[in-house]
């Protein structure tokens, strides 16, 4: 199949799940970029129809999402759970829209590219209709070895993610206020969202555990990684963590290139990348923290030293926001691209 609904300059665009923590994220990013949609339809559940959510100095009427509601709408922005984006697909695409996935439905279909617009742009152009937005934690990791990619291929990639409450949504961010209060107040504490409680703690635990013993999150590290670069082989190993943060993810990664790179073209290939901002000077201490980026949209990179454990090997630190650059915004900037030149 080939995708030729030709996409107007000024697209009518759909945001599905316009209630949630994400489809929130969305709202916002739209208007501040500024995106030159002719009409903004905000979609959720029958519970969320009526509500009203503010606009660019207005306010959007949230509509019950039916299949009928893509009729006339060139892209839909979706972040309403991968079951719905199964079940409103065909609606999608029957009526000429584009759908823009976040959910991990359709990431490894063969006939879905999964993109980040700073790494593998081109891969929009092989759409039958949707596109996959990654795993917020593999986002914000190929954005920050993109630039090493290009000096050199990369062998093996070796990461520990620090992953904050909002990569579970919002129930989870008010379930870390909550406990947090409980546990300064000395009372038991209510665990609902995660495994364990996740106030004063960590959870080396997201999503379901596989049986070679990773969890699904650390699986799909792997896998999009692999897909996102078009690298099968490239050795891919992780570890994923629940950490009492409200927004931001961080990474530990450790990069092993396959011929030799010096610290300083790194560190330069870094500091001019697209969407990486270096925040690296250890003499003044500063280096990226999640509990100050919040809001911010770049994948922020620091601690960038020579691993010498390894031949040809890097270790660095990266934060970014898990509902900015980690879903919204890469959301976005997908739909940018969708639109003719």
């Amino acid at each position: 199949m080939t995708w030729n609904h030709a996409m107007p300059e000024r697209p009518v665009v759909a945001v599905a799940g316009a209630t949630g923590a994400v489809g929130i994220e969305m709202l916002k990013v739209l208007e501040r970029r500024g995106f030159p949609a002719a009409r903004i339809v905000a979609l959720a559940s029958s519970r969320s129809a009526g509500k009203r959510l503010p606009f660019a100095g207005g306010e959007l009427v949230v509509e019950e999402m039916t299949p009928a509601s893509f009729e006339g709408v060139d892209i839909a922005l979706f972040s309403a759970g991968a079951g719905v984006s199964k079940a409103f697909r065909k609606a999608v695409t029957d009526a000429g829209c584009v759908m823009i996935d976040n959910s991990s439905a359709f990431r490894m279909d063969d006939d879905v590219p999964l993109v980040v617009p700073e790494v593998n742009p081109e891969d929009i152009a092989l759409h039958e209709g949707v596109i996959a937005n990654p795993n917020c934690s593999t986002i914000q990791m190929v954005v920050a070895l993109k630039p090493l990619m290009d000096l050199a291929p990369i062998e093996r990639v070796v990461v520990a993610t620090y992953q904050a409450a909002s990569g579970a949504g919002q129930a989870a961010m008010d379930e870390l206020y909550a406990q947090s209060e409980q546990f300064l107040a000395g009372e038991d504490l209510t665990v609902e969202q995660f495994a364990h409680r996740i106030a004063f703690n960590c959870i080396p635990h997201i999503d379901i555990f596989l049986e070679d013993g990773s969890t699904k999150e650390e699986w799909k590290m792997v896998v999009e990684t692999q897909k996102i670069m078009h690298a099968p082989d490239l050795q891919v190993a992780a570890t994923c963590v629940r950490v009492p943060v409200l927004r931001c993810h961080s990474e530990a990664i450790n990069v092993t290139l396959a011929s030799p790179v010096s610290l300083e073209d790194a560190r330069s290939a870094l500091a001019g990348a697209a969407g990486v901002s270096l925040m690296d000077d250890p003499a003044t201490k500063t280096y990226p923290m999640p509990g100050l980026l919040e809001g911010s949209d770049d994948v922020y990179v620091g601690r960038l030293r020579v691993d010498s454990t390894v031949k040809n090997g890097f270790q660095f630190w990266c934060v970014a926001d898990q509902l900015r650059k980690g879903a919204a915004l890469n959301a976005v900037q997908i739909a940018e691209n969708l639109l003719p030149r």
